[in-house]
């Protein structure tokens, strides 16, 4: 959820896809070091006999547990990937992420989102990554107010405070939607601002915060607090872009297909008892991270159950119209170096039937 578990809109680092490339630097030039330590339950999981060698693997998720990653833990849990014969170890990530982990090969998967990618793959020297699955099949991030602020679409942002994080990316997505719905962005009080605590900013700071619908919102509704919401998706098609989704090594797909093959089958696995079962998803995930509201991960975990999936062919299928759309228009608008080439940074040729 975006770095999102103290609060899914506390960060939304898009200059991230600079400060990757530092990281990887010095990733390669260490012998040591690690994004972090498994817990110890997901060691135990790991370590259980099984039939099969267990090749060992790292995971590094975007930020905390939550609930876009419950299928991950419901494989783990159940050993879908023992069977596979892959001791999983997840690790949290550095404050800037998993992409410099899984392309400098110190992590086999990550969790990233398109948006995160798109100038680790536009640069001048494209980092190794590709996505090849989408844990959530579209983009529920959007524009929250309390009900009685009155703002119920775009437009009404005029006049009105909105909580920034001053980045090129969120300005043209937020003009873009402003202007659509008949706004005007420059009449918008933009308030530079670190959200961690939606319900009190809201109260005392501005009028209006980017969420994620599938933590936040949820947030709002388990504490009965009354609100009006906007989904950019809704507003423009352009903007239901991938987020998040598992990325990989270009290199680990060449030397070993089968064992990413064999990670995706354990992991949709994982995922399809999470949306057969949202309640047993919820109780393993507040399992291994006792320190989350068991309300919130109950309500989010049902909330989710229908869109992991939703509309797709199967688990982890990537669209190629949509995802090749959000970065023609990041090209247009400047956002990226260059124009990437349609199908850049995704397969779906590694998902299991």
């Amino acid at each position: 959820m975006k770095k999102r578990m103290r609060s899914l809109q506390s960060t939304r680092p898009w200059l991230r896809g600079c400060l990757i490339w530092l990281l990887l630097v010095l990733l390669l030039l260490s012998a040591t070091g690690c994004a972090g330590t498994p817990t110890g339950r997901e060691s135990r999981e790991a370590e259980r006999s099984t039939d099969l060698p267990l090749r060992k693997s790292i995971l590094v998720l975007d930020w905390t547990p939550n609930t876009n990653h419950s299928g991950v833990y419901v494989a783990l849990e159940k050993g879908y990937y023992r069977e596979e014969g892959i001791a999983l170890e997840i690790e949290q990530p550095p404050e800037d992420g998993a992409e410099a982990l899984v392309a400098a090969g110190r992590a086999d998967f990550g969790v990233s989102f398109q948006d995160y990618l798109a100038p680790a793959l536009a640069g001048s020297q494209p980092l190794p990554l590709l996505a090849v699955a989408a844990l959530v099949n579209h983009n529920s991030s959007g524009i929250v107010a309390l009900a009685s602020s009155g703002i119920g679409r775009p437009a009404e942002l005029e006049g009105r405070r909105y909580a920034t994080w001053d980045l090129p990316v969120e300005r043209a997505m937020m003009e873009n939607v402003i202007r659509a719905d008949g706004g005007d962005p420059g009449r918008v009080e933009w308030i530079p601002t670190t959200v961690s605590d939606i319900v009190t900013s809201l109260e005392t700071l501005v009028d209006a915060v980017w969420i994620f619908y599938a933590w936040d919102g949820i947030a709002l509704d388990v504490k009965g607090i009354d609100h009006s919401y906007f989904a950019f998706a809704d507003i423009n098609p352009v903007f239901d872009y991938y987020t998040p989704v598992l990325i990989t090594n270009e290199e680990r797909l060449r030397q070993e297909p089968d064992f990413v093959r064999a990670f995706l089958r354990a992991t949709r696995r994982g995922y399809e008892d999470a949306i057969r079962d949202p309640e047993e998803a919820a109780e393993i995930l507040l399992r291994h991270a006792p320190e989350l509201d068991p309300e919130l991960v109950r309500a989010s975990q049902v909330w989710l159950s229908d869109r992991y999936i939703a509309d797709a062919p199967r688990w982890g299928w990537i669209e190629a119209e949509r995802w090749d759309a959000f970065y023609a228009w990041l090209a247009e608008e400047g956002l990226i170096a260059r124009q990437l080439p349609p199908g850049a940074g995704f397969s779906n040729d590694y998902l299991p039937e």
